[in-house]
């Protein structure tokens, strides 16, 4: 990633703005000409292989993992909310590696924030809001329901708090979590993390065991060959 291109985006994520609670992500997101359909990006540059000890190498913002902590995996997802193809692999693929590989003790997974648009890491942080085993079931629920507050016309955050309400938000805590500035300013510095170090530009972005998967990722068969030479498959 160019430094021009990771200074556009960490000025897409603008701090200040956040203040204003909930009805400010409409405006955020116009201001920047950052919409989820015009930020999701297919590029798969980077390196293809990071050393596994920096990239597990605790940073600004604390990792959400799932899974046995001496599995001999460990795949990295970076992904962001507002993604269709991050949707598509949590909906439709997520289910199964987590039952044939987490649960199974071989595979430890951790999922961070790659937001490309302000929308996604307003949901970002609701999700972290949630707190605890919330969080991992507020990514689910707001990947399921994707559709309909990423990419509806007009202001999104009437569509949004719907799925907060069904995580037990109120409205008070729903605008009081969009206003959560020491977590907006840990999930930049890990998105610049990310795209600096680890060469991350595109989500989703995944690493096993530091290497990079390349290619589909929307198939448990894509991740079955990825995962064998690991597991002496």
């Amino acid at each position: 990633m160019t430094a021009t291109r990771t200074a556009y985006l960490a000025r897409g994520l603008d701090r200040r703005v956040f203040l204003l609670g909930a009805a400010s992500v409409v405006a955020l997101s116009t201001a920047m000409g950052m919409t989820p359909a015009s930020a999701q990006r297919r590029g798969d540059r980077g390196p293809d292989e990071v050393p596994v000890e920096a990239l597990m190498k605790p940073g600004p913002l604390p990792d959400l993992v799932i899974g046995k902590a001496d599995a001999p995996v460990t795949i990295v997802e970076y992904a962001s909310m507002t993604c269709s193809h991050c949707a598509n692999f949590h909906n439709n693929v997520f289910a199964a590696l987590k039952e044939k590989y987490v649960d199974t003790g071989k595979v430890r997974f951790v999922f961070r924030e790659f937001p490309l648009d302000n929308l996604a890491a307003a949901a970002s942080l609701l999700a972290r809001c949630a707190g605890g085993d919330a969080t991992q079931a507020m990514i689910s629920a707001l990947f399921k329901t994707q559709e309909k507050w990423a990419f509806v016309r007009g202001n999104p955050v009437p569509e949004l708090f719907k799925v907060a309400q069904q995580a037990g938000f109120t409205q008070e805590r729903f605008d009081t979590c969009l206003k959560d500035q020491a977590t907006l300013d840990q999930m930049i510095s890990a998105r610049q993390k990310a795209s600096e170090e680890f060469g991350v530009n595109a989500t989703p972005t995944f690493f096993i065991n530091g290497k990079r998967l390349r290619g589909r990722s929307d198939t448990i068969e894509s991740f079955d060959h990825a995962l064998a030479p690991f597991l002496g498959g």
